[in-house]
Order: structure tokens, then C-alpha cells, then sequence
């Protein structure tokens, strides 16, 4: 029997939900009509783009991701702008659009599928976006903010910020009808102190939530491509499929410094053609193209480390020893719970945000579809590289390939359950990128350095001890076969072949738990850094020691923004264009 003191949590989470509905259909019922894209500009192929028609433009922004589209778009309300996305087109394609298909895109190999994996020299498969929208294609939809504290240590503009983040809740975010998974997990963690339980808010607040989601009631995906709807058509031109191979600085003797004037590309078939800034002197080249990909382009560009590229036999624009400098991945390890029925498949609705700097999300069974790979583990799935089972250093795409071919020989039983996770705020832990060669399609060779710093190590522990506890809690107990809990010792050998990781038998020792820590580590696609502020840009996102380039997107982040960067990568895309144009505007005044 729950105690007392447990039921009245329960009573207490209950009666919070039913608020939280209430306020939350009132809200609605005022709410702005529906956001829709009937102005989303055309998209066309790069190989559109006029050989020997000479526009220019007044920004360039290189990557049409999750930050690029809303930034693309509020500079277009004013400005002629160019989007130059390396990927092609999120709509029209099912594994990006359904939340049934999410792992589908994520273990889509092909060279022009919406993701690139990436192993980084730890051994932790990874991957990024190739696709209109970046990252919000291919993630598990969870929208939740950075805390206040993020927002002050990066110097940003409280109004501007908290102007920012409606205007992308408006378009693209929904609240979700919360899965039974969710709702364990909702109650397991208030029952297990990680209290009190805050309702449904975008907001970043200790305890338990339910936050946002990009996947509607129907399950269809919403993306930061949508966000380009909110721009003007007239002024903005998508181009897809164009691989930016270099910055073009002019680079004039007596200039005091090199000033950015357009961009080389080639387009799908290969062909180069170049894009150029008009004349005017607020003109800019913005980069918009992730941790891995901005970083990149600017040693390509000739920006970075000196002697390293000098190795690759690229011109020396600007020395800056910090390009590619403090890249770092939140670490995730995950526990998988046999279940005694099939959940209902779910990815991240509800969080845990714990006092230690640890948050614990969950997700739950497989999509089932026509196209869908028969039997997987979702967000943790094998296919998608999560080899939780296999130390780091021995993990290939290889393996994965090998586990995907050889787990129909499996019984159906180790593909039902669902999933508790843990992920480290921060984290302190850092790496760097460096090129591997000069061909701009191929993935830099990435260190993330994973628990290099002991405090995320103690994380790590501190965030398994705690799924122990959930797993004890009566929210837990009813799902399991004998309604008695978890007896985890006549299924490891099984979960072993399945790759699935179960609690591990020694929680009371900490070295057997940081070495499980160690062992099990994966990632949940939240990696950052590599053109920090201060370092590689200036407190304005330009880049430093050149003119007309800025880099705005998750490499200038320090620390990774809340439980899950969406929501801030696309507030920060909306943010700079509204900073941008005032500052261009003011000048204009004389202001």
C-alpha cells in the first residue's frame, strides 16, 4: 500500500493536472488563429540559382536549421535574404513528419537522408541534422526553456527574450496528451522526492513537469522550417540542397581587417556558384549551420588554428587558436523496465529536474507503421546507433548494422517496456572538433571527452540512484508482470542481446555505478560549443577579428540551454533578427 504521506503527493499531482488542463483550454480558447503556411516561401533546388544573374543580398544566412529559419525569417520582414540549406525538404517526407517513423530518419545511412551520423573519437554514435529545419526534424519533439539563470549568464535581453519564445510557442508548440509512460514517470519522480510537481509550463523550475511538444495531438511533426511562414516572401529565397564550401572575404591590402562578402556553394549536382552581400556596410554573412557544421566552415573559411590549417593547405584569413575549442555533449545513460503489457509508444513529455544538476526524461515503445522497422527500442533504438550495451570504444555503425540484422532472432518480450533516462546538466566536461580533410559533406573528427570532469561522473551516479528509487515507487510497481516490482536478475542476459540496459546490481557501490556510467554512455543530440562568445565571437555573435559574419546557433553556447535546446536554439534565431533589425534601424535613424 502507498503510504499516507505518498497518496496525498498522488492526490496532490492530481489535482494539479486538472488545473493545469483547465487553465490551459482557456488559454487556447483566446488564443491568435492558428498559425499556417501559406506564406512559406518557394523552395527550390540549388542548382536554380543563376550562374550569371547577379543578385546580391543583404544577408546570407548559411543553414536553414533551427535556429537559421526563424532568424532568416524576421530579417526577411525588412531585408532581401538568402537561406542556403545543405539538406532538402522536410515536408512531404513521413519518417520526418510522424512521430511513429522518428527512429526511421534517425537510421537512414543514404547520403541525402535528413541525418548524418557521426562517431566521435570517444565511440559515441551521434548524428546531426541534413535537412530544412535542422534539428527540430529529427529530435524527440520536447519544448522546454532555458532557466533565467542560462539567460542571465549569457548576457541576453530579459524582455527581448521572454518577447522571443511566444512567438515561437505560438507557431509551432503544443502541449501533449500526456502518455501512461509520462504519467508513471510523473508520479514515480514526485514519489521519490523530486518534487513539487509543476504542472504543464514551458518554464525551467526544480521539480517535476510536463512540458512542451512539437508533435500535435494527431502525432504530426512541427518544425523550425514552419517558422519561415512567419517571414516575407517577397524578401526571402530558400535554396536546398547547397553546401556552402567556404566564406569569400575581401581581403584588400590596407584594409584594417577581412570583411565577409559572400559564399561559395555547390549546388546537388555539384556545380559552384557564388552568392554575394550587396554593398551596403550592415550587410552580413550569418552562420547558422550547428556545433558541428559552424565550426567547420570557419576552418574551411580559413578562421581557426593556424598550423592546423596549414595542415590541410588552406589560406590563413585569421589566426584564432579557439575555433573548434570546448565542444561538449550531454552525456545520457538509460535503464530499460520490462513491462508486463506493450506501452503506448511515447518520446520526452515529462522531466525531472533535479537540485544536483541531473534531469530525468523517459520514453516508451515503438511506432508501428508500414514503413516502420519491425521491433525497436525508439529513442534508445539500436538502429539509430545507441549501442548502450557496448563500451564506447568498440562501437561502429558496423555494430549497429549487425544488431539490426540479427534481432529478429529475439523474442518479442525484450521490445516491451520502455525507458527511464538521465542526462547531465552542463555538463564540464569538454573536447574539441578539428577537420578531418576539406571536403565540407564529410564530419569533422569530433572529442567530446564524455566524464572527463569527476562532477559529472558523481552526476551520472547521483541520476542512476534515482531511477532506483522511481523504479521502487508504487507508480512503477503496477506495471511490471507480478505487479511486485522489478526483479531484474532473470532478464539481463536477455536485455544484454537485446541492448537494452537494466539497473545495475551493485547501486550500492559507487565505482560499479561510475563504471556503468562510463560503459553505458550515449547521447540525446545535445551537443554544443566549438565558437564560443568571448573567444571565437563577441557578446553580438560577430565573429571576431573580421567584418560582415556572425555565427548564431548552438556552437556559441558554453553549456547546453535547459533540459532540451529546441525551444532556445529557435527563441535565439528570432531573437538576434529582432536585435539585428533594431540595431540596423537605430543607425538608419542615427540613433
Amino acid at each position: 500500500m502507498a503510504s499516507s504521506e505518498g497518496a496525498a503527493s498522488l492526490l496532490c499531482i492530481k489535482l494539479v493536472v486538472c488545473l493545469c488542463f483547465l487553465g490551459l483550454s482557456q488559454g487556447r480558447g483566446t488564443a491568435k488563429p492558428p498559425f499556417t503556411l501559406r506564406n512559406l516561401p518557394p523552395l527550390e533546388k540549388a542548382s536554380s540559382f543563376p550562374a550569371m544573374r547577379h543578385d546580391s543580398y543583404d544577408y546570407i544566412v548559411v543553414g536553414g536549421g533551427t535556429a537559421g529559419c526563424p532568424l532568416a525569417a524576421t530579417l526577411s520582414l525588412k531585408y532581401k535574404v538568402l537561406v542556403l540549406e545543405r539538406g532538402g525538404s522536410p515536408y512531404g517526407n513521413r519518417n520526418i513528419s510522424y512521430m511513429e517513423n522518428f527512429h526511421i530518419g534517425l537510421s537512414n545511412t543514404a547520403p541525402d537522408s535528413s541525418s548524418q551520423a557521426f562517431v566521435s573519437t570517444d565511440g559515441v554514435i551521434n548524428a546531426r541534422a541534413r535537412v530544412l529545419g535542422g534539428g527540430t526534424c529529427i529530435n524527440a519533439g520536447f519544448y522546454s526553456r532555458a532557466s533565467s539563470s542560462f539567460v542571465q549568464d549569457v548576457g541576453w535581453e530579459e524582455d527581448l527574450v521572454n518577447e522571443s519564445y511566444p512567438w515561437v510557442e505560438d507557431k509551432v508548440v503544443q502541449w501533449p496528451k500526456i502518455a501512461p509512460w509520462q504519467a508513471a514517470l510523473r508520479d514515480g519522480l514526485v514519489e521519490a522526492g523530486v518534487s513539487p510537481f509543476n504542472g504543464y509550463t514551458y518554464d525551467h523550475v526544480s521539480g517535476t513537469k510536463v512540458g512542451g511538444t512539437i508533435f500535435d495531438a494527431n502525432g504530426h511533426r512541427h518544425t523550425a522550417a514552419d517558422l519561415l511562414a512567419a517571414g516575407d516572401p517577397n524578401n526571402l529565397r530558400v535554396l536546398l540542397h547547397a553546401s556552402v564550401h567556404k566564406i569569400v572575404f575581401n581581403s584588400q591590402q590596407g584594409r584594417l581587417r577581412p570583411r565577409a562578402i559572400g559564399v561559395q556553394f555547390a549546388d546537388e549536382d555539384g556545380r559552384l556558384h557564388q552568392a554575394l552581400l550587396n554593398t551596403n556596410r550592415d550587410s552580413e554573412i550569418i552562420i547558422s549551420s550547428g556545433a558541428i557544421g559552424s565550426p567547420q566552415l570557419l576552418l574551411l573559411s580559413g578562421i581557426g588554428p593556424k598550423n592546423d590549417l596549414k595542415n590541410h593547405n588552406i589560406p590563413v584569413v585569421l589566426h584564432n587558436k579557439y575555433v573548434g575549442k570546448g565542444m561538449a555533449d550531454n552525456p545520457m545513460n538509460s535503464i530499460f523496465i520490462p513491462t508486463k503489457s506493450p506501452p503506448r509508444q511515447s518520446l520526452i513529455e515529462t522531466v525531472g529536474i533535479t537540485e544536483a544538476g541531473v534531469f530525468i526524461e523517459a520514453s516508451s515503445g515503438f511506432g508501428q507503421s508500414e514503413d516502420s522497422i519491425k521491433c525497436h527500442h525508439g529513442i534508445m533504438s539500436a538502429e539509430i546507433g545507441q549501442l548502450s550495451t557496448v563500451p564506447p570504444k568498440q562501437r561502429s555503425l558496423e555494430l549497429a548494422r549487425e544488431y539490426a540484422h540479427n534481432k529478429l532472432s529475439l523474442p518479442k518480450e525484450v521490445f516491451q517496456g520502455g525507458f527511464i533516462l538521465e542526462k547531465i546538466d552542463g555538463p564540464l566536461s569538454t573536447g574539441h572538433l578539428v577537420l578531418a580533410d576539406t571536403d565540407v559533406k564529410n564530419n569533422p573528427a569530433v572529442t567530446f571527452n564524455y566524464f572527463s570532469h569527476p562532477q559529472d561522473l558523481s552526476r551520472c551516479v547521483y541520476g542512476i540512484k534515482t531511477i532506483e528509487k522511481i523504479l521502487k515507487t508504487n507508480s512503477f510497481a503496477h506495471l511490471t508482470p507480478d505487479d511486485a516490482g522489478y526483479e531484474m536478475e532473470r532478464v539481463l542476459n536477455m536485455s544484454v542481446r537485446a541492448n537494452v540496459n537494466l539497473i545495475p546490481k551493485h547501486t550500492n557501490t559507487t565505482e560499479s555505478l561510475e563504471q556503468f556510467c562510463k560503459d553505458t554512455v550515449i547521447t540525446i543530440w545535445h551537443y554544443h560549443g566549438g565558437c564560443h562568445v568571448g573567444k571565437v565571437v563577441d557578446q553580438q555573435h560577430r565573429v571576431l577579428g573580421v567584418s560582415g559574419l556572425r555565427v548564431v546557433d548552438g556552437s556559441t553556447f558554453s553549456r547546453s540551454p535547459g533540459t532540451n535546446p529546441q525551444a532556445t536554439v529557435m527563441m535565439m534565431g528570432r531573437y538576434f533578427g529582432v536585435k539585428i533589425l533594431r540595431e540596423r534601424l537605430g543607425r538608419a535613424a542615427g540613433v
